[in-house]
């Protein structure tokens, strides 16, 4: 029958160590409508054919609709009720607090209350303002762009002073979501979180890194939530406010369009969610191969180990039935030294077992380890998990 040696507590340690791996998305990925994902859950109603959008986006590494692709982040955008965006819109506000906004406008509510769910979730306070500081510069980000990296690629944590994101500041035309519609933007800034180890900052929503213009990183453009994996852009600062804008968007008229020519934060307000959306990512980011986002994660890996020793006079016999023969004697490799051989076995694994003898876990061997009554042997057994 098999043999059971108790374990005491210094045959058991606790560590804990971390697994950083390096995640790059390409801007073709955050670029095309075949790896980017509408859903499509507000629908206007009224005049017209009216309008249907999402409330936000998600990129995935290869076309969505193949069952192997994987979804990388999700991209959405909101407004702070004291935006300028908000304030040129001069919104009535109800009896009930309700905002109420021109005709000339979509889904300002919805904007608004895509700032506050995530001011909810990364400040703690609905009402807050996500703030990009580096050294005595400090900005509001009140028109904010969120990219919710997934868990699968974010994991733990995304390490500091390791992201970067390259985006073209300046666009002409809007994208209609058809892909071969509209212009690359021009220029390029890049985006990064230098520095962030010597400048470190906790919110509600854990450890913070201001993420500036890698040209002068006196300027700053977001900031990075590590432990939440999410970067909060501040389009007002990363996007040309100048640069005029000109295409077709979804709207509440009797063809279901409108033809525009204006600014950015004209369009941040005129334009529904998946416009906006399909307009960043087609024209701000290029739709080449090259990398758009870059940053490594952290995977922290809790492990226990267990030493298992065995002296030796332990574990030298099998309970296998091989190891007699019929008259109940110990199988030998010589002929001839049954009463001399020493019994010696083979070991190939190690079972764990609970107080009352119940099997919890097998730690399978490379390969066979020799034991015989001449050697001590401790073998470690790590879980992770």
């Amino acid at each position: 029958m098999a043999i059971f040696k108790e374990m005491s507590s210094v045959d058991v340690k606790s560590q804990r160590s971390f697994l950083n791996q390096l995640v790059d998305i390409l801007g073709s990925d955050v670029s095309s409508s075949q790896t980017r994902k509408e859903y499509q859950t507000f629908v206007t109603g009224g005049l017209g054919p009216g309008v249907t959008s999402s409330l936000f986006q998600t990129v995935f590494d290869q076309d969505f609709t193949l069952q192997t692709a994987n979804p990388i982040m999700d991209l959405t955008f909101g407004l702070h009720k004291d935006s300028e965006v908000v304030s040129v819109c001069s919104p009535s506000i109800d009896s009930n607090g309700k905002y109420i906004f021109p005709q000339n406008t979509l889904m300002m509510r919805e904007k608004l209350d895509i700032y506050r769910l995530m001011a909810s979730q990364l400040l703690g306070d609905e009402d807050a303002i996500f703030t990009a500081q580096s050294g005595s510069n400090a900005f509001q980000i009140k028109e904010a762009m969120f990219f919710a990296f997934k868990r699968l690629f974010a994991r733990d944590q995304i390490k500091r002073e390791t992201f970067a994101l390259r985006v073209a500041p300046s666009a002409s035309l809007v994208a209609t979501g058809v892909p071969n519609i509209g212009s690359q933007g021009d220029g390029s800034l890049i985006m990064t979180d230098i520095n962030s180890n010597s400048n470190k900052a906790f919110t509600f929503g854990g450890q913070v890194s201001t993420v500036v213009d890698s040209a002068n990183v006196g300027n700053p453009v977001g900031v990075l939530f590590l432990d939440r994996g999410v970067f909060v852009m501040d389009m007002s600062r990363s996007l040309d406010q100048d640069r005029f804008i000109s295409g077709a968007i979804g709207a509440v008229t009797s063809t279901g369009t409108a033809q525009f020519s204006s600014s950015i934060k004209f369009l941040m307000a005129s334009a529904s969610m998946d416009d906006f959306l399909d307009h960043v990512c087609f024209t701000r980011f290029t739709g080449s191969d090259q990398t758009s986002i870059t940053f490594q994660n952290i995977t922290n890996i809790n492990s226990t180990l267990y030493f298992c020793r065995a002296g030796a006079d332990e574990f030298n016999y099998s309970s296998n039935p091989t190891y007699l023969d019929s008259n109940n004697r110990i199988v030998v490799i010589d002929e001839g030294q049954e009463e001399t051989q020493q019994s010696f076995t083979f070991i190939t694994s190690v079972g764990l077992y609970d107080a009352n003898d119940n099997l919890l876990a097998v730690a399978k061997l490379s390969r066979p380890v020799y034991k015989d009554p001449s050697r001590d042997i401790t073998l470690k057994c790590r879980i992770d998990f």
